[in-house]
């Protein structure tokens, strides 16, 4: 009886104890990003196990869904996740609560995932609500390589153009077991018309020496992070290449909502390398380029079938110092690309918007989409914690 009193009572602890967060909006249109709390902030509620730890909007009795994110991988976790709304310059605020008469909801029908993609040979994919992306590994290279069937040589980034906020990627590749041309048809939730090879594809990278960009291979290897559902996060290696030596690795994250992966560039070589380059393919030359370097913004539009794609990369100004469309009569190597200093590690968004998703309509709906994401980069939500 003694022991049941005392669950009881830590019951009752666990419930009653709650922390207080502020979400402030310094700019002019609304925002409904993804949010973090450190787990050093939440030390008196955790008690009961995080499992037990909720969030809601404060006056409201929903819970919103929750994800504990580990991102230096040491097996405890580092920050809470969760889905603020904040109207234009205004705040919003949010309960953090224990409650360990049920477990916190940590999946919903939409979602941040990826993954190590080895029924098609050894790509690796990821998807959100919004778009999707996937990139190739070092069995797809050796398939092209000793041309054999379904190989791939490119460190490029495809994009699936999707319409659906649902998941598509394990239904896809799925499809793709007894139809190799499964998703390459639009049966009502998109499908893969976007072209890669050689090219940059999304938000590829290199160095550009002379006339010419140099890249590396497939990756080497990979490692998962998070795989949601508010963000995923994972690791890209590639080995070394060019005359300099240069090893990359490249942590990506794409979160909830957002049309735009974050990719976190750390790299190594033998020599000083003269710059880094982030590319966008222009495939066959057809599209419209916009370059605003004051700001940061790159685009590209493009038809592709009955449609239009928008592509775009944000990387802070102070980054950059050079960027231009080149045009080659090869295939696969004209691209818009950004020069950015060698001497620090890289940070940039990437992502793109299809009309056929309902996301934009025109180019001028893309421009004010990179826009916003231009200036959420730079003023991030402000976050508060009170108890």
């Amino acid at each position: 009886m003694k022991r049941f009193w005392i669950f009881i009572l830590a019951s009752f602890a666990g419930f009653s104890q709650q922390i207080k967060v502020s979400v402030t909006n310094n700019l002019a249109f609304a925002r409904k990003e993804i949010v973090s709390v450190p787990t050093s902030k939440l030390t008196k509620i955790v008690a009961l196990g995080f499992e037990t730890i909720h969030v809601k909007p404060k006056g409201k009795s929903e819970n919103l869904v929750v994800q504990w994110l580990d991102p230096n991988a040491d097996g405890k976790p580092d920050e809470l996740l969760f889905q603020a709304e904040v109207p234009a310059n205004s705040k919003s605020e949010y309960i953090i609560f224990s409650d360990n008469a049920f477990i916190s909801k940590t999946t919903s029908e939409t979602k941040a995932f990826s993954r190590f993609v080895p029924e098609r040979t050894d790509d690796y994919a990821w998807e959100n609500d919004k778009v999707a992306f996937r990139t190739y590994g070092p069995d797809a290279q050796n398939r092209f390589e000793q041309k054999r069937p379904n190989g791939t040589l490119s460190s490029g980034i495809d994009i699936w153009l999707k319409r659906t906020e649902k998941p598509v990627v394990d239904n896809w590749y799925l499809g793709y077991q007894s139809d190799p041309m499964f998703y390459h048809k639009d049966r009502g939730e998109g499908y893969d018309p976007y072209h890669v090879g050689a090219s940059r594809g999304t938000g590829g990278t290199g160095i550009w020496i002379g006339d010419s960009l140099v890249v590396s291979k497939n990756f080497v290897g990979w490692k998962t992070i998070a795989d949601g559902p508010l963000r995923t996060t994972f690791e890209l290696v590639y080995a070394p290449f060019s005359d300099f030596g240069l090893t990359e690795t490249k942590r990506i994250s794409l979160d909830l909502g957002s049309n735009f992966y974050k990719a976190e560039v750390t790299y190594k070589s033998k020599k000083t390398v003269p710059n880094y380059a982030i590319g966008i393919t222009l495939h066959k030359n057809e599209g419209e380029v916009k370059i605003d370097t004051k700001n940061g913004i790159f685009r590209h539009f493009e038809k592709i079938d009955d449609a239009f794609v928008g592509e775009g990369v944000i990387v802070s100004p102070v980054a950059i110092f050079d960027a231009f469309a080149h045009k080659s009569k090869t295939p696969d190597q004209s691209n818009l690309i950004i020069l950015t200093d060698a001497s620090r590690n890289l940070v940039y968004y990437a992502g793109f918007a299809w009309t056929k998703s309902g996301q934009i309509a025109t180019v001028a709906d893309w421009d004010e989409m990179l826009a916003r994401q231009s200036k959420i980069v730079a003023n991030p939500l402000v976050v508060k914690i009170s108890n």
